[in-house]
């Protein structure tokens, strides 16, 4: 005889119910959103499935499960796998059962070939797990580590972020953090003043504006929740699903306002060398219908990175501002230009670079912060890039700054200049300071200034300009400002089916750190 079951059902969807009401009670007091709600936000409607809700958790006691939720959804209609800590379930703590969803998910993810999105806002570790909350954040790691340069990883800052937890996003290629809650520091502001007396704000030791515009962390500073959310979904109208994948092609029609754009981009851009410009205007106006989405926009002004369109297919720009520093090459320029290259070759954009350099920033601070070692940085991405390159010098580029910045020497598979620009070692002024210093000393004393000012303009006139270089084979051609667009596209057409080597004879390269 058998005994019937007695035992009552758990209404789980009811329970996931009532959490869904508690965390939105718990989250909107503190202006925040609750996990699902932001995942709803990323991802395409309804499209999102979620692994294991209940996993970790003790329904019968009204434990719900883990502080994380995982799944696959949408975004344009492209699988993604996301994870989203929730605040609400023990302040978003990492413990054994988190990590091992996180880890799950970033495994999967892999496997699947999609892209990567965490939202963060988390406590840290579990204290009370002890090491094995700890141990779960190298598993994260190592789990990152592996799918980097395969799947676009994409980390949103939503609240803290604090510890040994900050280098799960820093590994990851791009970071977004909200103004008012989101915040990352490897110890907060309690132990920096225990440990060195040094009294500081969240804000300012580890605040959304500190990680965009000082250290370099952040790649998007958000104004909400909503903002980060849709600058996140919108990387992905430039980047693949995987290294492998097909890039995306998208139909263009040329608008009369980009034609018009197109026409009058040389009027952007002084004749006067010295004379500033938003080089952001010369890029709009050259990509298609004007949009261009930069990338670590306060974070070493003196170059602009980010995502367009020409003629359809997504690219990565590289572009120096004239706008800072007169659009000089230093420590912090030369990194973020160096990570946003390689991203893009990780990831098969083609890389458009256009030059409009003086040089390296001059200067004993620059030596004494590396500017050799961190210099060293573009060219190791530039001279290793296999995706196809095409850089176009509208004004000026000199000395080891013209070589660093996409010529044809360090790989540039094509590159043009404007039949203005000045390309040279070094500036007219300089050069003739070193070459005619005999000729101007020789004049009397109130002549010599008129003396240095002729003979700079013969060598401007005779060696700084782009036909030398075209002779030498270091340019393929010189364009008009007006057919630059059509000029960039051409090339790009004629380089859609350029092999990339692996290099799969090697480990991997020893770059400088």
């Amino acid at each position: 005889m058998t005994t019937a079951n007695t035992r009552t059902p758990v209404d789980y969807t009811a329970l996931a119910a009532a959490a869904d009401e508690k965390a939105k009670a718990f989250q909107h007091a503190k202006g925040k959103l609750t996990a699902r709600e932001r995942i709803e936000i990323l991802c395409d409607e309804g499209s999102f499935v979620e692994h294991g809700r209940f996993f970790g958790g003790d329904p019968a006691s009204g434990f719900l499960g883990a502080a994380v939720a995982t799944g696959f959804g949408t975004i344009g209609g492209r699988e993604v796998a996301v994870y989203s800590q929730d605040f609400s379930i023990r302040g978003g703590t990492l413990g054994k059962v988190e990590g091992q969803k996180i880890t799950d998910l970033i495994e999967r993810a892999v496997q699947q070939g999609v892209p990567c999105f965490a939202l963060l806002d988390s406590g840290g570790a579990r204290i009370q797990e002890g090491v094995g909350g700890l141990a779960m954040y190298g598993r994260i790691f190592r789990a990152s580590c592996r799918a980097s340069g395969f799947i676009p990883q994409i980390s949103v800052i939503l609240g803290p972020c604090a510890g040994g937890a900050v280098y799960s996003p820093a590994m990851t290629d791009f970071v977004i953090m909200t103004k008012e809650n989101a915040h990352m520091f490897v110890t907060g502001p309690d132990v920096v003043k225990a440990v060195t007396g040094e009294v500081i704000s969240l804000d300012d030791l580890g605040g959304a504006e500190m990680h965009n515009s000082v250290s370099g962390v952040a790649h998007y500073l958000a104004d909400d929740e909503e903002d980060a959310l849709d600058y996140a979904r919108s990387l992905m109208d430039y980047l693949p699903q995987n290294c492998n994948a097909d890039q995306a092609q998208y139909a263009y029609q040329p608008s009369p306002e980009d034609i018009e754009s197109a026409m009058g981009v040389g009027d952007i851009i002084p004749d006067d060398p010295r004379m500033p410009y938003d080089v952001v205007e010369v890029i709009e106006a050259l990509v298609d219908h004007g949009e261009f989405v930069e990338v670590q926009e306060h974070w070493a002004k003196s170059i602009v990175i980010g995502f367009a369109c020409i003629d359809g297919r997504p690219v990565g720009i590289v572009a120096d501002q004239p706008m800072h520093n007169a659009g000089t090459l230093d420590t912090e320029s030369s990194e973020k230009t160096a990570r946003f290259v390689r991203c893009c070759d990780a990831f098969g954009l083609p890389i458009i670079t256009l030059v409009d350099v003086p040089g390296y920033l001059p200067g004993a601070e620059q030596e004494r912060a590396g500017i050799i070692r961190r210099g060293a940085k573009v060219i190791y991405a530039y001279g290793n890039a296999t995706v196809p390159m095409i850089t176009v010098i509208t004004r000026k580029a000199y000395g080891g700054a013209y070589i660093v910045m996409g010529s044809k020497g360090i790989g540039a598979d094509y590159a043009y200049a404007w039949p203005k620009a000045e390309i040279a070692v070094m500036g007219a002024d300089g050069a003739v300071q070193i070459l005619n210093r005999r000729d101007i000393k020789a004049a009397p004393e109130e002549d010599r200034i008129a003396v240095a000012k002729q003979l700079s303009d013969e060598y401007a006139a005779k060696n700084i300009n782009p036909d030398f270089s075209v002779e030498m084979g270091e340019l393929d051609g010189i364009v008009q400002p007006i057919d630059t667009r059509d000029t960039i596209a051409a090339a790009l057409r004629a380089l859609r089916t350029k092999h990339r080597d692996r290099n799969q004879f090697k480990f991997h390269s020893n770059g400088p750190l």
